[in-house]
């Protein structure tokens, strides 16, 4: 992209230059999916391991209407600690473009950017999905659309937990979205390892996963492949923890009329601090598990 709102930082656009390996990151999950320090420990410790195996990290953010691609300490730090960074998914990028707003990019939005400066691979904490309480909101994420139309892999735990699983699995396949399970034949549940639900399509390796990929792409299949990567098991968090958690911000919600977009952050922060601290900490063990998988990919479709 020639507009100047659009900003790569240097060592990124040499990489991407050069067809070396870059693995894209979303901000949404340090704004608005952890408060601060742990959002900036996390970030630091997400960018030392991902550096640790030859690929760069590019975080993406807009700040005061500039896209950014690979974000400087101290952008990462305003990210991080300002509380007027919009959540931003991909229908508002040209909104935070044109008011010259900060905005921490969702999934959708993050994708989309990704895939514009030439990267492929993408590692998340979780996706956004259909809403438990689809039926009368019809609250589906941005995150399933980009999916759809966006050829590039994206690692994720799953779905976030606060969803319905199943409908977002069974739109996950109406999209024509494939999913793969990595070392899993079951679709994982984000803060615990199984939600029951069978997937189709597994991979022991990440040569597997490459070859895929590239079948895709010779294909000429638009959508994206999506990467379930488990958290670890001495990570998890039990199915019956989290579902008492659950209950209890969902209450909350409809005690505080939250509704919309907001919906998603509140009901996970509410989670994390009902939890005193333990979700936070498996929230960071599953995002780093997949920031590992995800540069791994990275290297790996560079060197073929």
């Amino acid at each position: 992209m020639s507009d100047v709102s659009f900003i790569i930082r240097p060592d990124i656009k040499e990489a991407l230059d050069k067809n070396r390996p870059v693995l894209a990151l979303e901000s949404t999950i340090l704004a608005h999916g952890m408060p601060y320090p742990d959002n900036l420990e996390f970030a630091k410790h997400a960018e030392n391991i991902i550096l640790g195996l030859g690929v760069l990290p590019a975080t993406i953010a807009i700040i005061n209407g500039k896209i950014k691609i690979g974000l400087t300490q101290e952008e990462l730090e305003f990210v991080c600690k300002t509380d007027y960074v919009y959540k931003t998914p991909l229908s508002e990028i040209s909104a935070r473009v044109a008011k010259r707003d900060s905005g921490a990019t969702t999934v959708s939005a993050t994708m989309h950017i990704a895939y514009l400066a030439g990267i492929r691979v993408f590692s998340t904490g979780g996706i956004g999905g259909v809403h438990r309480n689809y039926n009368t909101t019809l609250d589906v994420s941005q995150d399933l659309t980009a999916l759809s139309n966006i050829p590039m892999i994206v690692v994720s735990a799953g779905a976030k937990v606060v969803l319905d699983l199943p409908k977002t699995l069974e739109t996950l396949e109406t999209l024509s979205i494939s999913v793969i399970g990595y070392n899993t034949s079951e679709f994982p549940a984000f803060y615990y390892r199984s939600s029951g639900l069978p997937i189709n399509n597994r991979a022991e390796t990440i040569d597997e996963i490459i070859h895929q990929f590239a079948s895709m792409r010779r294909l000429k299949i638009k959508s994206a492949m999506l990467v379930v990567n488990p958290i670890k098991k001495e990570d998890e968090i039990p199915a019956t923890e989290i579902n008492d958690y659950l209950d209890y911000s969902f209450r909350k919600a409809e005690e505080n009329q939250v509704s919309g977009k907001d919906v998603t952050p509140f009901l996970l922060k509410t989670i994390m601090e009902k939890s005193g601290g333990e979700c936070i900490r498996a929230n960071k063990a599953l995002a780093l598990n997949n920031v590992e998988l995800g540069s791994k990919i990275a290297l790996r479709l560079f060197n073929i």
